[in-house]
Order: C-alpha cells, then structure tokens, then sequence
C-alpha cells in the first residue's frame, strides 16, 4: 500500500530541542497495520537524554492509543476504524527466557518497536507487534486512558516480580507517573502501610490523594519515620522509581530483613553504590531485584485494570498538549515539578 502522503512528527533532538517536522506517512505491507495516533504518553525513559544521544535525532512515544487507519492483506481479527491500543515492545513467546517466565528480556521484545514513534500523526505496525501487541480499546475507555496501558503493565510486572501481597508493608521511592501507579495498584492488593517519599510537595499531595497511607519528603530521617509508624519494623518491600544515588542509598537502608527491594527506575547514567554485604545480606535475607517493560500478556491485563475500574487514571493527567506543544511537554516531564502524566494529542 503505496503513500506519498506527508504526516508532522516531534523530532526529538534534545529535552530542549524538539522540532516540529514533516516525513511521509509509512507504507504498510501484508499482515502490518498503520495507525492514526489519538493520543501519547511522554515516558519518564523519554526525556533520559544520556540514553538517546547517539540515537538522535528520533521520534520518541511508546504510549500510545489511536485509530486503524489500513490493515494490509492477511490481518486478521482487526479493521479499519478499531480504537487500539498499541504495544512497542513485543517478545517471542518461545526463547529461554520466555519459557522460563522472563519474557521481557526476550532478544525479540529488545528489537521489536513501531515506526516511527508515537509523537507523530501515524505509526506502522509490523506482523508481530499485529500479531501479539494490539488490544481493541473499549468504548468507555478513552483514548487518554489507553496510553496508561504500557505503563501500567510495566508496574503490574514488577510487582509480580516481588510477589507483592496484603498486608505488607510498602515503601514507594520517587511519586512520579510510576510511583503512582505503583502506589494505586499495591493499594488494590491490599498492601499497609504504604509511604511515598519525593523532594516535590506537588508530588507527595498527589500521592496522599491516589491512596499512600503516609507521605514524606526525601531528606527526611525515612526509616525512623517508617519504624515509628509500622510497629518498629522497616519495609517489607521497596519500590525504587527514582535514579538518584540518594534514593538507591534510601532504599537501602528502609529495606526489612526478609524484604525485598524492586529496582524500577533507571538510574543516572553510570551510576554505583557501596554496598556493605555483611551489614545488607548477612543473616537478614535481603532480595534486590529489577524488572523491565511488561509482555504481551501483562498488556491486557493492564487493560483489564483500567476497564474494570478498579485502577483509575483520569486523576494522573495533568497536561494535555497539540504536537505543536511537545517541546513544553518535555521540558514538564524532565523538569518533574508539577507535572505528572503528560499526553500528546497528534
């Protein structure tokens, strides 16, 4: 299916160098899908300017909700006008590390993407992100709410990594769009206590509201504030969604013995810690952990959450921006004040 057709992207340079340009629409060929984007999520990793620069310029957006715009010969099971969901990232389903559980280390979820990236007016879907990386968005959901589908995958994975339970106890590290959502869904599982910590008040009043028992800021003594209110003990379980050292340190030290710290957030670029084996390990029983991207399955569960209500994302919104406005969304989201979730509306 030829096109000459032209479509606008938000050629992403730099956090501060995001220009608005022209490319032609792609052309899809047999089992491949083109979608009209309705709406993207700026990702935290987007604005990791360390991570991008020897792959500029680019288009970025991996959150992304739209329209069938064509279906080449041979797609089954969608059509022109469906309201999608569209995963970036899709694993193989038959490698070792998908058997053995770990499918988002998977060689093919590494390589797989859509093209170009969702801050644009289309994107082309090759066979196998049609194939596994494609759920039919439901009517009442939005096309805004459709962009928390990948992330919320992604938290729903780490958490499944942890083994998180009712009753334990959680500490969020970072109350950012994956703070949030971490905080959201540990709470619909029954985990207490839950604290947030942030250095941005902004932050932490939108952690109280979406459900952390207890909020408090960063360069505050935390695990004597989480001793004093959960009976003498530290954290059963530490959730990481900050990159700075301070909070790896913090994490650290807030971390119970038999608990378990998950690793969710990139860190700095080059980035080490000390760790004191005997003071951490021994004897105490220590797990850290990290987890990756969400499968295929985790997607639709993610979905699932989001259609059922029982994880509500409308309150995370707090921009709603025209591609011509993407430069502003990515100086929000690296700024990280008061901004939370950040959406491009092509």
């Amino acid at each position: 299916m030829k096109s000459n057709k032209r479509m606008r992207v938000a050629m992403y340079y730099s956090n501060k160098d995001v220009r608005i340009e022209e490319m032609e629409i792609p052309n899809i060929g047999d089992y491949e899908v083109l979608v009209r984007v309705q709406a993207s999520g700026i990702c935290g990793t987007d604005v990791m300017e360390w991570y991008r620069r020897e792959k500029v310029p680019l288009v970025l957006g991996h959150e992304v909700s739209g329209v069938i715009a064509e279906v080449g010969d041979g797609v089954e099971g969608f059509k022109v006008g469906d309201r999608v969901v569209c995963g970036h990232h899709v694993s193989c389903g038959s490698c070792k590390f998908c058997l053995s559980g770990h499918p988002t280390v998977c060689q093919t979820l590494r390589t797989t993407n859509f093209y170009p990236g969702g801050f644009s007016e289309f994107i082309r879907l090759p066979e196998i992100n049609v194939k596994k990386g494609i759920f039919l968005l439901p009517d009442s959901i939005s096309f805004e709410e459709g962009t928390f589908v990948e992330p919320l995958g992604c938290v729903l994975r780490g958490q499944r990594l942890i083994n998180l339970k009712k009753g334990q106890s959680v500490l969020v590290i970072g109350s950012g769009i994956s703070g949030l959502l971490h905080i959201k869904l540990a709470k619909s599982l029954g985990a207490e206590p839950i604290v947030a910590i942030d250095i941005v008040d902004f932050r932490l009043k939108k952690a109280k509201e979406v459900g952390a028992d207890f909020v408090i800021d960063a360069e505050e003594d935390v695990p004597n504030f989480i001793c004093k209110i959960n009976n003498g003990d530290l954290s059963d379980i530490v959730i990481l969604c900050s990159g700075a050292k301070g909070a790896v340190i913090q994490a650290l030290r807030a971390i119970e013995r038999g608990g378990t710290v998950l690793f969710f957030a990139c860190t700095e670029e080059g980035l080490t810690v000390p760790i004191s084996i005997n003071e951490l390990f021994w004897r105490n029983e220590i797990t850290l952990t990290s987890s990756y991207a969400a499968s295929p399955e985790e997607y639709k569960e993610a979905l699932d959450l989001i259609a059922s209500r029982k994880i509500r994302v409308n309150d995370l919104i707090t921009h709603r921006l025209s591609l011509d406005e993407a430069q502003l969304g990515f100086r929000l989201v690296a700024e990280a004040k008061e901004s939370i979730k950040v959406i491009i509306k092509p």
